[in-house]
């Protein structure tokens, strides 16, 4: 957590005569003040209500023992917006998307005081991630129509849009490596099966990698690959298809490995802790090395209901939004023995976790 420093000068409680005066120089005292409320914890978003209202963020301490809601309109006196949907994050901002209020707002990520929010220039916001002074923010469009996708590019001094970057249908997360950007295409109302590669440096789309039906989430491994889970085409689409895993080289962006699941098995939410991959399937955690990944049989947790996992120091925090019409929980587990630690009451619409350091 940052802290904010005062110098204090010390008033003598001693008399000094008129001709010490001139020699005598205060004596100088450095006090830290921790006055970041928000660091060294993890914040939660909330959906909030789909038809009306706003949606809200959590916090909670790192030692799991307390929960505060709604911290951005305690601070602001305000709200977010209509569904909260993601937060990316810069050095010292967080940038909190509202999916269906159109709204970037921009926070300082220790205190949630706000700095700036975006309120044109956005469609069906999704994802942000920066690279080198610029926010990169993904947005469906009409989520009905295949060709008004795009990346919205903010200068982050200024707090603008100053470009666009046009990608096929269904943009969703999206993660920078070092050198590129890595988009998955989720599809939007349809199903899309690709990872978009865009180069920072000239905010063009340097490939499209094929993967499995609806990829839905993405994280890098310790030796720079790249893992792409995919939910696979729903049954209500009336063409269901398969989960699956890619990994993809990004040295050449090229699928290296591909697994898959069964028709019926749609994984969510991926996690990698060192060289364990974790992903959440039909109530259940299953866990298996990044080095010699085969697909596990047997899960670490099971009997639960999440929308969404992380993974630190083999404690699992999942987000369990309930009926999505009262407020939700977040369940804390050790994966070692496999119990509960702790469940906390959230939001309504409980959804994403991120650690805030």
């Amino acid at each position: 957590m940052k802290k904010t420093i005062y110098l204090l000068s010390v008033l003598s409680l001693f008399a000094f005569s008129c001709e010490s005066d001139d020699d005598f120089t205060e004596p100088i005292i450095e006090v830290e003040v921790e006055d970041e409320a928000y660091g060294n914890g993890f914040l939660v978003t909330n959906q909030g209500p789909f038809n009306n209202g706003f949606g809200t963020v959590s916090f909670i301490d790192e030692g799991f023992s307390a929960i505060e809601n709604d911290i951005y309109q305690t601070v602001n006196n305000d709200n977010l917006g209509n569904i909260v949907q993601s937060i990316g994050f810069t050095e010292d901002n967080a940038y909190v998307v509202a999916n269906i209020g159109n709204r970037l707002t921009i926070v300082d990520r220790f205190t949630f005081e706000e700095i700036a929010r975006i309120e044109t220039g956005l469609s069906n916001p999704r994802f942000f991630a920066s690279v080198d002074g610029k926010g990169y923010l993904t947005n469906w469009g009409d989520g009905a129509d295949a060709t008004d996708d795009y990346i919205a590019v903010i200068d982050l001094a200024t707090n603008t849009i100053t470009n666009t970057i046009a990608v096929e249908e269904g943009p969703e997360e999206i993660l920078y490596n070092g050198t590129y950007l890595y988009v998955t295409n989720q599809g939007g109302f349809g199903v899309n099966n690709i990872v978009t590669v865009i180069d920072p440096a000239t905010d063009t789309v340097v490939t499209t990698i094929p993967v499995g039906d609806a990829p839905n989430g993405l994280e890098l491994d310790s030796s720079g690959d790249l893992w792409v889970l995919a939910g696979g085409s729903p049954a209500f689409t009336g063409t269901e298809t398969a989960g699956s895993l890619s990994a993809i080289n990004t040295t050449t962006n090229t699928v290296s490995a591909s697994f898959d699941f069964g028709v019926t098995d749609h994984p969510n939410s991926i996690n990698i802790e060192g060289q364990n991959l974790y992903y959440y399937l039909n109530g259940e955690v299953f866990v298996s090395s990044t080095t010699n990944f085969a697909i596990p049989t047997t899960p670490e947790l099971t009997g639960l209901s999440l929308f969404n996992i992380v993974v630190r120091d083999d404690i699992l925090i999942g987000a369990n939004p309930g009926d999505f019409s009262s407020n939700g929980t977040i369940e804390v587990y050790d994966l070692t023995s496999g119990t509960i630690i702790t469940s906390l009451s959230a939001s309504l619409g409980t959804d994403q976790i991120y650690f805030n350091e």
